[in-house]
């Protein structure tokens, strides 16, 4: 999960593995800010256990002390589900052990790449790698969609553009992202708000460059989906970045 100022102990890398990002973090604090929704999932390495994290809709703040150290790859949105066998819509909001969801030799498999490969991140691109051989490649319209709703176009652009009806594009969408295009939009068009105005735009020439009608349109959405104010977000050096 993506946000706009890294914790203290947090580090990425881009992975090898079409556009996934691999992560540490150390622990979490009481002064991490909760992690932001962005369209994406990640598999997780924590206390010695493989875990999914799932699309959110809302804010995620991680209770404190939870693990002294998080390795993670956040997959690019809507290449999750095909590489983890499972629809984002069932992961929705949701942090899950791996082995309430993948069968025994499936677990073990996963866990023998985790314990043979010399870091957690290796391991996690190790898995990735062999999901991608057991699995069908996902959609390549699922990145149009992402790349149309992150420009701020509408819905319609993008079913129009693809030739799908509304409810087909829907249906993909609770598949691939975990939720409607229209929720996918609004929180890729927050989250590309808030890059810009990390790299010094100011919020209302952000908000009207990623097609929201004025900055206070931004500033609602912004509070709806994280809970806090622009200032707060932007103001706080230790938010957390990836779940």
């Amino acid at each position: 999960m993506t946000d706009i100022h890294p914790p203290q102990g947090y580090r990425e890398r881009p992975s090898a593995i079409g556009d996934a990002v691999l992560w540490t973090r150390k622990g979490v604090s009481d002064t991490d800010l909760p992690v932001l929704p962005d369209g994406s999932m990640d598999l997780l390495w924590m206390n010695g256990r493989l875990s999914i994290a799932g699309p959110d809709t809302r804010a995620y703040r991680p209770p404190s002390g939870f693990a002294t150290r998080i390795t993670g790859i956040r997959f690019y949105p809507g290449t999750a589900p095909s590489l983890l066998g499972i629809p984002a819509h069932e992961l929705r909001d949701t942090r899950i052990d791996l082995a309430d969801l993948w069968r025994t030799a499936e677990l073990r498999r996963a866990n023998e790449l985790i314990a043979t490969a010399p870091t957690p991140a290796m391991g996690l691109e190790a898995i990735a790698r062999w999901r991608a051989t057991e699995s069908t490649p996902p959609d390549p319209k699922l990145r149009f969609i992402v790349a149309s709703l992150q420009s701020g176009a509408p819905v319609s652009f993008a079913a129009a553009e693809l030739g799908t009806g509304p409810r087909q594009l829907h249906r993909m969408s609770l598949t691939a992202f975990g939720y409607g295009p229209k929720t996918l939009g609004r929180i890729l068009r927050m989250q590309r708000a808030l890059a810009l105005a990390r790299e010094g735009t100011a919020l209302a020439d952000a908000a009207a460059t990623v097609g929201y009608s004025d900055q206070s349109h931004l500033t609602r959405d912004i509070r709806e989906l994280s809970g806090m104010s622009p200032r707060q977000l932007l103001t706080n050096g230790n938010a957390a970045k990836s779940e």
